[in-house]
Parts: structure tokens; C-alpha cells; sequence
């Protein structure tokens, strides 16, 4: 979008200073638009504006604009040493010396008066100014009802009350912002896995550069121990690297030449030249945090209905407290001091901090800490349908099985071994770039065979049969069945009929005048594919169903070892589309786990479709709701646990939200709560929606039965 820029926020304390702010930013004549990530603790602006203008417009938070590509190190100020939390200990002093004066004093005396109005001016200064002027505005949130609540009890005499509010929301506001900066900071350590300088190799030297000046084409050297700056391909060296950081996967990965790497992997042992794919800010790395961040700001229904709830609330507890304060003198005779306390007490019992943070910090810790795990959770709204779901349906190759094609069984029909069979074989295809050439291949090189020595000339490929060459003066041929149709005997035809029958694709080798041999290729069935499986059932998931495009026969060959539930083969993409719909109408909600390309269309019709998405697929990362960025389907069973309990989590939080506030309501008619009870029952709500929120880190990526 054109003159689009992102910053990053530092000190945005609260969900009602991050909607002010951006209201401030509107406002800017300059600015088109403006759209604050409180979950990310990030601002787009569509327009122009300096940050001295942002800055202004952040004032009142003394909120700090820092530019998306600046790259200096934000250091965290320690929780004691935040300007806010001195504040708060300076008036906490005052309170403290405001009841040593009451007791001495007692309560009227002007000494004691002055103590706890210095509390107040000292805690709540910020509180206030920002109070009164939305007052003036007629703003109501929760700056507006404690302001109220707190120059209503300095004008009715009760300073003590007033101060100890002031400073027990200073200590909900400083908790409320302690856990928001936790919770963020599952999204600083993916901004901090990659470095932020690269050794670049330039006419023979090594330069330490920027990572944003280096360039696609680059080589940059990765040392042992070092993190790899860019993503790119291996020019030089072999080495294991450690992809955890991106992919949650403990083990390292044999890298070579010719291999991709990642920004903000781990080199372990060999020194390795890498020629650069992309540039700093299209990294796989960038992409992923980039998905993180828009992730957290996209709302979940249920934070949509808190939201809209919310807007209604604040004008509701007004209206009670002002019930309060004025019906009981008016109509009952009671006394016009006492009633007008507990009106303020309904105020301060009203404030909605519980309330309008119970949804948000749950979906931004979660979502952070699957970004961690390998997860990438494209929003709430995602989050919410992955713990709804009852179904799941899965694509077969790539997603059920590895995608890669290996020799499986090797057949001889001649006076020739195996191996001089596979040599053969690995001799002719070596010129060949078939799928299936790479994987005789790659059984030759497993099993040391070399073909080396054999000279090969005349190769030819036969489209859409197979291929022949002249070996050592003797032409060979190696292809489908078909392409050795009158030279098939019976035996051998049946043998093929066997392998075919397992889901295996049969390759015939031969000469001129007769078949030599055998070689059965199978897409083989990813490890962990049953376990996963069954894990699933046992997390309640009441069908699991394949939707392949492959023949009957192979898919069931596949199937004959999972734990499925039901088996559709043969089908076309649009034929998949329709099946998911069906689906959705017999089971409810379901899921698809396909590859992020040629399943498209399902993924999009299933209420979540989730992408096989090995790291740096573009198609993947984009397209699908939920990213197993690692190709790891042990992570598809965390992803579902993980959804489920962010439901509940957020399910409880609201329910603690409106419960403590409804039991607190009820306590104040009677005039069993104060002033300071009612805001200490407001910052404890706060607290254990907080804290609550918080469990979510502790969920890891391990697979369990419950």
C-alpha cells in the first residue's frame, strides 16, 4: 500500500492506551490511516508522519516510536527501574506516611490530609490528567471511572480511600504491563534468532557487514558456532545445522553443497560459504514473524464480542454507580455521603482491565508460543476453530507420506545380481531428471554402488515411458511395463500385479531382446504418520479421513497401516473441494493437511486448513491458516491441544472477569466492600487472567495421548 510504514512500540502499557493512541495517530492531518497491533506492540501508519508527531500522539502513554528496519538493540528496562513503577513506590512512601500520621493524628488532621493528597497527585497524576480530558471529551474506559471514583472520594472526605486506590491500580497497571511484556516476548525471541551482522566474502576478503546491505548474490562464511545470517544455498563446505529455531526440530540437518539454509539456524561443526537467496526482509525468518505479528492483531470472535461487549459495559457501570449514589437518598431516606461512596465503589469495582485483556493476552501468548514450537497460527480466529474441530482430513503424498520416492524391492529375472541390476540402472538414469530417476539413485548411493566405471552413450528419454542408453555396447531400456509389453512373460507379469496391488510403481529393466529384471518404487509412509494418528483419536478427533488423487489401489495400500477412518482416492482438486463441504455437514467442523499448492481449494474450504509447509515455502506460508513449518506432523497433535486450551483459558478469564465483577456488585449494596477492596478484587481479577493466560508457555511441542 502506497506510503505504508510499521514501527514498533515501546511502553505501550494497556488495550485502551493502545485504541487512544491510535485514535491520536488518526488524527494526524497528514496520516490516511493508522492501525495499532497491541498484541505486538506495533503501528502502521498509511500516510506520512514524523516520529516526533507519533511520539506527541503517544505522550500520554510515553509511548516510544522506533522505525520496523531500525535495527539497534531495545534494551529492557528493569521492571524497578520503569518511571511508572518509581512513581508508584514515591506514592506509596506518602500512603504510608498518610497512615502513620492518621494513627498519630488522626484521619482530619490537615497533616495526614496533605500526606494522602500527595499520594494521590504523585500515583495518579498521569491517571487524572489522562482522565479528566477524556471526561471533557466524554470518553468513558477505565482512566474516566477511576478518575471519577478517586476526586469523588477526595470530595467527600474519604482521602485515605482515595490513595490507596491510586496506588493499587498503579500496581494493576504495572502487573497488567509486566504480563503483556511476557506474553510479547515469545515474538522478540524470533526477532532476535536471526544476527544482525554477516562475514561477507568480497574479492577474496572477509567484510562484517549489516545484514541489510547484504545483497542476493553475496557469499557470506558461516563459521562453527555461528548463526546463519541469510537464507541461501550452500557454495562451499558440509556441516550439520541446528533448524530448531525455526522448525522446533531438536536434531541437525546434514547440510552440502547445494543445500538451503536459514536465517537464524545454528552452523554446529563445519565451516560453510553460502551465496545468498534473499534479502534480509524476505527471509524465511522475516516472512514468519511478519505472520506472527499481523496473527496477533487479526481478533478471534471471542475477543470481537469482548470488544463490543466492553463498548457498552463502561457506560452501564456509569449508569449504575449513578443509580446508586442518588436513588437511595432520593427514595429511601438513606444518607447522601454513604450512598455516594458506594456509587464511587461501584466505579472502581466496574473498571474493565479483567475484562478487555482476558481475550487478547491468551491469543498473543499462544500464538507466540507456537511460532516457537514450528507452529504458525495465521490469527484468533484460527486459534478458536482449531479447538472446535472434530475431523480431520488429510492430502497423501507429502502430508501422510514422505513425497520423496524410494526403491523399495529390487527383482532379478536374469543372471544378473541386485546390484548389477541397480548399477545398471543408476548408470542410464544418471542422465535422466525423472522423480523416479533420483530415487534409483539415491539407493545406489546408499548402497555404495557406483556406476562410474560403465560407459554410457546414446541416451534418450521416452516421454512418458521411460528411457534407454547403450551401457558398455549394450542398450539397455528402463521403464514402464508398456514399454516391454511382448516380452513379458506371465511370471513376471504376475510379480507385477503384486507390487502394483502394495501401491508400488513398477519399472521394468531389459535389453533388446528380454526383460532383466525388476525395480518397485514406493512414496514411503512418514514415520510418526500411525503414532500421529492415533494420538489424534485419543485427543477426541472423530474421523480422520485421506482425500488423495491417487489410484484406489495405491491409496489403499497406503491406508492398510493408519488408523483412518474412512479412504477417498481418485479425486480431482474441485472433487476434494466438494468432499471437505460434505464432510463439514456430516462431522461439523473439520480441518485439512495438504502440501499448500495442489490442495488449495480444500484448504480453503475446510473452517482450517493447515500446510505441510517445509521452511521456505513460499506457497505455504501464505496460503494456509496453520503452517507446520518444519514438515513435522508430531506438531499437527500440539496444535490441536494447544487450541483447545487457549479456548478454555479464554473461557475462563471472562468468566473470572464478569463473576468477581457481579460478586463485587453485590457485596457494595450492603456496604461490605470499600473503595480499596473494590480496586484490590479489580487488580486480583486482572492478576489471575494474567496469570492464567501465562499456563500457555508452559504447553510444549511433544506429542502426548491426553
Amino acid at each position: 500500500m502506497e506510503n505504508k510504514q510499521v514501527y514498533r512500540l515501546q511502553g505501550l502499557s494497556c488495550a485502551n492506551c493502545a485504541a487512544t493512541f491510535e485514535k491520536n495517530v488518526k488524527a494526524i492531518a497528514t496520516v490516511k490511516d493508522a492501525k495499532v497491533n497491541f498484541g505486538a506492540a506495533t503501528l502502521t501508519v498509511i500516510g506520512e508522519a514524523s516520529i516526533e508527531e507519533l511520539e506527541k500522539a503517544g505522550a500520554f502513554d510515553r509511548i516510544a516510536v522506533i522505525p520496523e528496519t531500525e535495527r539497534k538493540d531495545q534494551k529492557a528496562e528493569p521492571f524497578w527501574k520503569k518511571k511508572t513503577n518509581v512513581i508508584a513506590l514515591i506514592s506509596a512512601f506518602f500512603l504510608l506516611a498518610g497512615y502513620v500520621s492518621a494513627y498519630a493524628m488522626g484521619e482530619r488532621h490537615i497533616a495526614t490530609i496533605l500526606l494522602f493528597a500527595a499520594s494521590i497527585i504523585i500515583g495518579g497524576y498521569s491517571l487524572l490528567k489522562t482522565g479528566l480530558a477524556n471526561l471533557v471529551r466524554l470518553q468513558f474506559d477505565m482512566n474516566t471511572l477511576m478518575t471519577i471514583a478517586v476526586i469523588g472520594a477526595a470530595c467527600i472526605g474519604e482521602w485515605k480511600e482515595g490513595a490507596v486506590v491510586v496506588f493499587l491500580f498503579a500496581i494493576s497497571e504495572a502487573l497488567e504491563r509486566y504480563s503483556m511484556d511476557t506474553a510479547r516476548r515469545s515474538l522478540q525471541r524470533l526477532m532476535d534468532i536471526a544476527p544482525k551482522k554477516a562475514t561477507v566474502l568480497r574479492d577474496g576478503k572477509e567484510y562484517e557487514v549489516d545484514v541489510e546491505d547484504v545483497v542476493v548474490g553475496d557469499t557470506i562464511l558461516v563459521k562453527p558456532g555461528q548463526k546463519i545470517a541469510m537464507d541461501g544455498v550452500v557454495l562451499r563446505g558440509e556441516s550439520l545445522v541446528n533448524e530448531a529455531a525455526i522448525t522446533g526440530e531438536s536434531m541437525p540437518v546434514a547440510k552440502n553443497v547445494g543445500d538451503e539454509v536459514y536465517a537464524g539456524t545454528m552452523n554446529e561443526d563445519g565451516a560453510l560459504e553460502v551465496r545468498v537467496t534473499k534479502r534480509v526482509e524476505d527471509t524465511t525468518i522475516a516472512k514468519i514473524i511478519h505472520l506472527v505479528e499481523e496473527a496477533q492483531a487479526e481478533r478471534a470472535p471471542t475477543q470481537q464480542f469482548v470488544d463490543r461487549f466492553a463498548r457498552y459495559y463502561t457506560p452501564t457501570i456509569m449508569l449504575i454507580a449513578l443509580f446508586v449514589a442518588t436513588v437511595p437518598p432520593l427514595w429511601l431516606g438513606g444518607e447522601w455521603l454513604t450512598w455516594v461512596y458506594r456509587g464511587l465503589t461501584v466505579l472502581v469495582v466496574g473498571c474493565p482491565c479483567a475484562l478487555v485483556i482476558s481475550t487478547p493476552v491468551a491469543i498473543v501468548t499462544a500464538i507466540g508460543q507456537a511460532a516457537r514450537q514450528g507452529v504458525l497460527i495465521k490469527g484468533g480466529v484460527y486459534l478458536e476453530e482449531i479447538g472446535k474441530i472434530s475431523a480431520i482430513a488429510f492430502d497423501k503424498t507429502g502430508t501422510l507420506t514422505t513425497g520423496i520416492p524410494e526403491v523399495a524391492d529390487i527383482y532379478s529375472f536374469s543372471d544378473l545380481d541386485e546390484k548389477e541390476l541397480l548399477k545398471i540402472a543408476a548408470a542410464i538414469e544418471k542422465q535422466s531428471e525423472h522423480p523416479l530417476a533420483s530415487a534409483i539413485l539415491r539407493k545406489a548411493e546408499a548402497l555404495q554402488i557406483s556406476s562410474d566405471d560403465l560407459q554410457v552413450s546414446e541416451f534418450r528419454a521416452m516421454a512418458g515411458k521411460g528411457a534407454a542408453a547403450r551401457v558398455n555396447g549394450v542398450m539397455y531400456y528402463i521403464g514402464k511395463p508398456s514399454l516391454f509389453s511382448e516380452a513379458i512373460h506371465e511370471d513376471i507379469r504376475a510379480q507385477i500385479a503384486r507390487e502394483q496391488t502394495q501401491g508400488k510403481t513398477v519399472m521394468l529393466l531389459g535389453n533388446e531382446t528380454k526383460v532383466l529384471g525388476m525395480i518397485a518404487v514406493s512414496d514411503q509412509l512418514r514415520e510418526n504418520a500411525a503414532s500421529v494418528l492415533e494420538t489424534l483419536r485419543n485427543l477426541g478427533i472423530s474421523q480422520t479421513i485421506m482425500l488423495t488423487g491417487d489410484h484406489e489401489t495405491t491409496a489403499r495400500a497406503i491406508a492398510s497401516s493408519l488408523p483412518l477412518t474412512d479412504i477417498r482416492a481418485e479425486l480431482l482438486p474441485e472433487e476434494k473441494w466438494t468432499a471437505i463441504q460434505t464432510l463439514q455437514r456430516q462431522s461439523g467442523r473439520i480441518a485439512m493437511v495438504g502440501d499448500g499448492v495442489n490442495d488449495a481449494p480444500a484448504l480453503a474450504a475446510a473452517d482450517v486448513g493447515i500446510a505441510m509447509g517445509d521452511i521456505g515455502t513460499d506457497v505455504a506460508l501464505e496460503t494456509a491458516d496453520v503452517v507446520l513449518i518444519g514438515d513435522d506432523l508430531e506438531k499437527l497433535p500440539y496444535v490441536i491441544r494447544l487450541g483447545r486450551k487457549a479456548m478454555r483459558i479464554i473461557q475462563e478469564n471472562i468468566a473470572v472477569a464478569l463473576l468477581l465483577k457481579v460478586l463485587a456488585l453485590v457485596l457494595i449494596v450492603p456496604g461490605w466492600l470499600t473503595l480499596w477492596m473494590a480496586i484490590f478484587a479489580d487488580m486480583g481479577a486482572t492478576l489471575l487472567v494474567l496469570l492464567n493466560s501465562l499456563r500457555l508457555i508452559r504447553l510444549d511441542g511433544i506429542s502426548k495421548k491426553r
